[in-house]
């Protein structure tokens, strides 16, 4: 069986497969410029087991992406086989994984969940409310966050909530940023009680054309992506001294991509967001401060 998955060519599954840590590396280097930023703060295991799970949420998203030009039945049978992969692993991406969830503790079932997740997005659908829009996010990043953080050290099952909150926050942020993207394919992530609230006519956002207080509506859901990386921040000293590090910096720079959509007076139609690789090296000493400030090691023993 081939399974045509990685924008960057086809990719075989062969029985018995060594795990290949450098097409995960690849992949997230290409598709998560900010996560590959931030993972090179972690020691060398933790930061392949770290692209080893990227990769793997990634191929899901591609499978899920290339739906318009392959058919919705096709995109469900391609996911059923990579579903297939977390019980029984026989592509060097899948085998990568398990065999980081293997050497981490990490949980099959938010894998499981993420999939679930991603499947939502092969027929178009709106969501009612912030709630209603929480459960998709969760599904398709905070369940990342549950994945990554037995990674990065975690030791205290008490925190994994606010792994949960880091990984909605960041989709939150994606939704926002996307705005456009979306709508030209008929994606509308934007809870449609907010988009009352504001005088937002759901057909105008998705023709390009956005009428009432929009940019007032993309304010009110930074404020809220802002109080969940707040939410998250309580649980990073739960982490090994290098995960906390890594997730600071990932969820500063991460969120420093809601500056760019404020500076651009919340026109997230006139350009895409993102933060430019020196921008995120200027950035680097803010992070250090409150490493050093708030988060020093911890004498917990964890594993390499």
């Amino acid at each position: 069986m081939e399974l045509d998955l990685v924008s960057h060519g086809a990719v075989k599954p062969v029985p018995g497969a060594e795990p290949d840590w450098g097409r995960c590396r690849v992949i997230a280097r290409t598709h998560g410029r900010t996560f590959y930023f931030a993972s090179q703060l972690l020691p060398p295991t933790r930061r392949r087991a770290i692209h080893a799970a990227y990769a793997f949420c990634r191929v899901a998203d591609d499978i899920v992406d290339r739906a318009p030009a392959t058919g919705t039945e096709a995109a469900a049978r391609a996911l059923d086989a990579w579903a297939a992969e977390l019980e029984a692993p026989n592509h060097p991406i899948a085998v990568a994984f398990a065999a980081a969830r293997t050497h981490y503790g990490v949980s099959v079932q938010p894998a499981r969940d993420l999939l679930a997740g991603v499947r939502m997005d092969l027929a178009p659908r709106r969501y009612a409310t912030w709630d209603d829009l929480w459960v998709y996010c969760y599904r398709v990043a905070g369940t990342v966050g549950l994945i990554a953080a037995p990674i990065l050290g975690c030791h205290d099952d008490a925190a994994l909530p606010r792994a949960v909150d880091l990984g909605v926050a960041m989709q939150l942020t994606n939704i926002l940023r996307d705005v456009a993207e979306d709508a030209r394919m008929g994606r509308l992530y934007l809870p449609l009680t907010d988009l009352a609230a504001f005088g937002c006519d759901p057909e105008a956002v998705l023709a390009g054309r956005p009428n009432g207080a929009f940019a007032d509506l993309i304010a009110f859901e930074i404020a809220r992506a802002r109080d969940l990386y707040e939410s998250a921040r309580a649980g990073v000293p739960a982490l090994s001294p290098a995960g906390r590090l890594t997730t600071l910096a990932s969820s500063h720079l991460y969120g420093k991509i809601l500056n760019r959509i404020e500076e651009q007076d919340y026109d997230v139609f006139g350009s895409r967001a993102y933060v430019p690789t020196q921008r995120k090296l200027r950035a680097m000493p803010t992070v250090a401060a409150a490493f050093l400030r708030l988060y020093l090691p911890s004498p917990s023993r964890v594993r390499p």
